[in-house]
C-alpha cells in the first residue's frame, strides 16, 4: 500500500482511477496522501466490494466517485464521467481477503462453500457450470495454462470421474486424491493452483486484462501513470511485454524490475508474498 501511494499519488489536482477498487485500502492511501484537487474513480465488479469501499471513504466522499463494471470497461466508465485523462491508473488484479474469506462464493479451499468464483455474482457461469460441463482436455488446458499446475490432466481426469462437483469442498477432495502425496506442496495447499486457474477462466482475467492494458494508455495524461499488481506469473508476463512495447512509444517504465513486498509486509501478511507490481510513466 505504502508503495502504491508513493509511486501514484498525483503530484498535482486531477483524477486517480483505481480500476480494481475493492475494499478501498489503495484509495484510500492515495487519497491520504494527496491534496484536496485530486478526485478518485473507484470501480469494482462487485457490489459487496463497492459498498464495503464507499463506507471506508466516507470521510474523502466528495472527492470520491464509485461505480459496478468490469474494469474492462474502465475507459469507457471514465468518460460516462467526464474524465478525459488521468493522472494515475490502478489495477490490482486478483481478489481481495474479504473475497476469500468472507464472501461465501467459493474462492477459497479453506471454506466448504458453494463453488461459484464469479467476481460479478449476477453473470457468467460459475466454476461448478465450468469443471461439470467442460471436456477433459479444456480442463487440463486450463489448470496448466492459468495455474501452471502441472498434474493438470491427473486432476482433470478426476474431476470428471467424480461430477457433479458442486462445493469447494467436492473440488478439494478430487485435488486430493488426484496429486500424489509426496508431491503435495509444503508452503501452500495443494489445490491452490487448481482454484486459481478455475477462477481466472470463470471470470477471463486474462482477456480482460489483455483488453485494458490496450486502452488506459491512451487515458493517461502526461506525466500520468499506470501501476498493475499482479499475484501470477502468467499476467506478469503480460504487463511486463505491453509496458516493453509501449516504452518505444511516449511511455517508460519507472523501473526496469517490479516492486515486490518486503520481507516485514510478507510476515504481516502472507498473502502478499507472490505480487509484483510494475508501473508505467506517460512521457510525451
Amino acid at each position: 500500500m505504502d508503495e502504491v501511494a508513493f509511486v501514484l499519488r498525483p503530484r498535482r489536482g486531477g483524477w486517480v482511477i483505481d480500476g480494481t477498487v475493492g475494499m478501498g485500502g489503495h484509495a484510500e492511501a492515495v487519497l491520504r496522501t494527496s491534496g484536496d484537487d485530486v478526485r478518485l474513480l473507484g470501480i469494482d465488479v462487485d457490489p459487496e466490494a463497492l459498498a464495503r469501499a464507499r463506507a471506508r471513504l466516507a470521510r474523502y466522499a466528495e472527492r470520491v466517485t464509485l461505480a459496478r463494471a468490469d474494469f474492462r470497461q474502465l475507459a469507457r466508465v471514465a468518460g460516462e464521467h467526464g474524465i478525459r485523462e488521468a493522472r494515475a491508473v490502478l489495477l490490482d488484479l486478483g481478489v481481495s481477503s474479504y473475497q476469500l474469506d468472507e464472501s461465501g462464493r467459493g474462492f477459497s479451499f479453506q471454506q466448504n462453500e458453494p463453488l461459484d468464483m464469479r467476481l460479478d455474482p449476477s453473470r457468467g457461469e460459475t466454476a461448478a457450470d465450468l469443471v461439470n460441463h467442460a471436456e477433459e482436455a479444456e480442463l487440463a488446458r486450463l489448470l496448466y495454462e492459468h495455474g501452471g499446475e502441472r498434474f493438470a490432466r491427473r486432476i482433470a481426469r478426476v474431476i470428471v470421474r467424480r461430477r457433479p462437483l458442486r462445493t469447494t469442498g467436492d473440488l478439494v477432495a478430487a485435488v486430493r486424491a488426484a496429486v500424489p502425496r509426496a508431491a503435495w506442496p509444503k508452503r501452500t495447499h495443494v489445490a491452490t493452483r487448481t482454484f486459481q486457474a478455475l477462477r481466472m477462466a470463470v471470470n477471463d482475467e486474462t482477456g480482460a486484462l489483455r483488453q485494458t492494458l490496450q486502452e488506459i494508455p491512451g487515458l493517461l495524461a502526461l506525466g500520468g501513470r499506470l501501476g498493475v499488481i499482479s499475484f501470477h506469473s502468467g499476467e506478469d508476463r503480460i504487463v511486463k511485454q505491453t509496458f516493453r512495447a509501449l516504452a518505444a512509444a511516449n511511455f517508460a517504465e519507472l523501473e526496469p524490475s517490479p516492486l515486490t513486498p518486503g520481507d516485514d509486509e510478507v510476515r504481516a501478511n502472507p498473502r502478499a508474498r507472490s505480487a509484483k507490481l510494475r508501473v508505467l510513466e506517460r512521457t510525451s
